[in-house]
């Protein structure tokens, strides 16, 4: 970490207020991270597409936070919908497993100079990527998938599709509270929708996802699916190389489909899945 630069911005807190308060800057890498002077003990937790983490502590909670600095927000059409979905949905929706927003903010001092956008919320102990390594028991692994359901049907009876369910997603507490995060790809449900293959991580995307067919909220559900059986396993359930391989995995584990699910198949893919070897698919123990 690099020195600190001390500077004053006009705030607008989650509420709606304006209030002017003071900066300072620290430097991770080729990072910089500026946040109110509230927010002490700056810790890199990660960085990935959708931008870097610090914790952090608040003095005025007085409680330990999460810190996002989205990347580059503005660089285009599609980056500033994934913010504003995040920010929006975080705002809006209340469960106990769903992540919350606590406040959001940006340094710079008008809308000329805005371009950097920051999330802070409840501070979590790790992800599901890391505790799937650990050696969980029956009991801790059905709590774990009930709480992610739970905050899955409370997305869905609010009319929201997650459609980007995965391990790193979900973060946990070491008391086993679970809570889903990143909506930055959270659409609104109500319609079938004809979309990119590309919204949800390739090893947890489901068939229609994959075949390029109409899906609603299903397709979390079988992320949910994915998941669980990579926390029974300890691996990833369908580990394909790409969209086709991923394919692939699938039925010759599951078995092939049916010919009510062929039959809403596009004609170029229903020839391609006719085509391929058919499959009878496996017991769930023997996954």
């Amino acid at each position: 970490m690099l020195g600190q630069l001390l500077t004053t911005a006009l705030v607008p807190i989650v509420d709606g207020c304006m209030t002017m308060m003071e900066f300072y800057t620290s430097v991770f890498g080729d990072t910089e991270f500026s946040v109110p002077v509230r927010y002490t003990q700056l810790l890199p937790k990660g960085l990935g597409a959708q931008g870097m983490v610090c914790a952090a502590y608040d003095t005025v909670t007085q409680q330990n936070v999460a810190i996002k600095k989205l990347s580059r927000p503005f660089q285009n059409v599609t980056h500033a919908k994934r913010a504003y979905r995040e920010f929006k949905l975080m705002k809006l929706v209340n469960h106990k497993n769903i992540i919350g927003l606590l406040n959001a903010f940006t340094p710079q001092r008008s809308l000329e100079e805005f371009q950097d956008v920051y999330l802070v919320m409840e501070l979590m102990d790790a992800n599901l990527c890391q505790v799937i390594q650990m050696d969980l028991d029956h009991e801790r692994m059905s709590y774990l998938l009930y709480q992610m359901l739970c905050g899955i049907k409370h997305l869905h009876s609010a009319g929201i599709i997650h459609r980007d369910l995965k391990p790193s997603n979900i973060v946990v507490k070491s008391d086993c509270t679970l809570k889903i995060l990143d909506f930055g790809l959270a659409r609104t449900a109500g319609t079938t929708f004809m979309m990119t293959p590309y919204v949800v991580t390739r090893y947890y995307r489901a068939p229609e996802v994959i075949l390029g067919m109409g899906y609603k909220e299903n397709v979390d559900i079988w992320s949910v699916g994915c998941i669980m059986g990579e926390m029974i396993r300890g691996g990833v359930l369908f580990p394909g190389t790409d969209h086709i391989d991923q394919w692939n995995k699938i039925i010759e584990q599951l078995g092939t489909p049916s010919v009510d699910f062929m039959k809403r198949l596009q004609p170029t893919v229903r020839n391609y899945v006719e085509n391929r070897p058919r499959y009878p698919g496996y017991a769930f123990d023997r996954l």
